[in-house]
């Protein structure tokens, strides 16, 4: 999950957008925002095009013509956590150099992420994971690519911290802020937080 970089094609000045592919765009970004956001608290499953119509001010032939259907949506929905889960936590952490000092970045960025309530739900990973985690098809494949990518930052950046176990050590870390977060939804006691992130620094110095 190291932050994404441009390829070179970025350097060429794009052709002139037309009006009508700009407003597609702008409805495709603004449609799995709202639909990222709204995954948090009641769920992938849970989203409608009309509830999203409803909280964007699309109408949903609008929507349905940027969207083929509900599931391109739902995938969508994870494109767009991943890209805010890499502004908040990943891309801020990556001036610092690998290993320890990286992981530390990582873990603040982690916490402040959830006070800032980036989502209204909590940590997206945290909750999609759950909710699709015995099940098959491309949006469980797009939530479970995006688990996949977290532990693999953590077990690259424990190796280069001097981790023995680097799987066995993202495990850890990895459910010490899944337990932060469901106790911080369920109980709102930002404490949690902070003491995920000293138990996950245990892990490094041990």
């Amino acid at each position: 999950m190291a932050p994404d970089t441009p390829d070179s094609a970025a350097d060429s000045p794009a052709p002139r957008a037309d009006g009508r592919r700009a407003r597609g765009d702008r409805t495709r970004h603004e449609v799995a925002r709202q639909a990222a956001m709204s995954a948090t608290v009641h769920g992938l499953d849970a989203i409608t095009v009309g509830a999203l119509a409803a909280r964007t001010g699309h109408s949903k032939s609008g929507i349905l013509t940027v969207f083929a259907n509900r599931e391109a949506i739902q995938i969508a929905a994870v494109a767009e956590a991943r890209a805010l889960y890499l502004r908040h936590v990943v891309e801020p952490s990556w001036p610092a150099a690998p290993g320890r000092p990286r992981l530390c970045a990582l873990l603040d960025n982690w916490v402040a992420y959830l006070r800032d309530e980036v989502f209204p739900g909590g940590c997206f990973i945290t909750t999609t994971s759950v909710e699709y985690g015995r099940r098959e098809g491309p949006v469980a494949d797009a939530v479970r690519d995006l688990v996949r990518e977290w532990l693999h930052l953590l077990e690259s950046e424990l190796s280069a911290a001097g981790s023995r176990f680097p799987a066995d050590d993202a495990f850890r870390i990895d459910a010490y802020l899944r337990a932060a977060n469901t106790r911080y939804q369920l109980f709102g006691d930002d404490a949690d937080l902070d003491r995920a992130r000293r138990l996950s620094l245990d892990v490094l110095s041990a």
